[in-house]
């Protein structure tokens, strides 16, 4: 019996991505952290609206409502902007339920 085949690097980049506003904190290294403005975000990762000081691979903790802390890693950087995939999928329940929260409904 076969599963189905494994996920791709475009196919987890075809999540729906929500343009968002949002201003959190970025923990790296022990008892460092970085305040961040994400332009948008999907269930797989998120998109800064400015670059921060790291390199690709480099990992992050971000803190998100509903979510909670979750780890990420920089995927890609590109004209002052950066890419992060989460490290775990966020749950359908879980991020309309953080879309609200950031959209103040």
């Amino acid at each position: 019996m076969t599963g189905p085949p494994p996920q791709t690097v475009c196919d987890i980049r075809r999540a729906t991505r929500f343009s968002i506003d949002f201003e959190t904190i970025c923990e790296y290294h022990p008892h460092q952290e970085i305040r961040v403005r994400i332009a948008n975000i999907s269930a797989n990762g998120m998109m800064l609206a400015a670059s921060i000081d790291r390199e690709k691979g480099d990992r992050v903790i971000v803190h998100l409502p509903v979510a909670g802390r979750i780890e990420a890693h920089l995927a890609w950087s590109h004209q002052g902007r950066q890419g992060f995939t989460f490290e775990r999928v966020i749950r359908e329940p879980d991020f309309y339920a953080m879309l609200d929260k950031i959209n103040g409904i």
